[in-house]
């Protein structure tokens, strides 16, 4: 079993990930309840629950091309939810400090997602 299904079978990157979109979910009722700001939160749902989702996809891929393209939308997506994240914090919506923890979780989701593709790609050249 190569190292990618072994890290896909120990959960660490779903685990992370679906933790990740549940921080997301409540941040995003926190921003519309509390701060009634409809837009920007919306931008952070989508792309905070995506990166989950094309994890689980990429669990079923059929092809490992199909498995690093999965993946690879997923840490665009990642990408996209650090920049929400910067837009609102900076924008006065929620404290730095709730930034800063996303951020880490993030970062450690970035960090995996891209080791994995890393790691696909090597063993796809084989």
């Amino acid at each position: 079993m190569n190292n990618l299904k072994l890290i896909m079978k120990e959960n660490v990157v779903k685990n992370k990930s679906f933790a990740f979109a549940l921080r997301i979910v409540k941040l995003y009722q926190f921003l519309t309840t509390e701060k009634k700001e409809y837009i920007l939160s919306k931008q952070l749902l989508r792309s905070g629950t995506a990166i989950g989702a094309l994890v689980r996809e990429a669990e079923q891929a059929e092809s490992n091309a199909d498995f690093i393209h999965k993946l690879s939308i997923a840490l665009k997506e990642a990408n996209e939810s650090e920049y929400w994240i910067d837009l609102l914090s900076q924008s006065g919506y929620f404290e730095e400090s709730v930034s800063t923890s996303l951020k880490t979780d993030l970062t450690e989701l970035l960090k995996l997602l891209t080791s994995i593709i890393k790691s696909s790609k090597a063993n796809g050249k084989r």
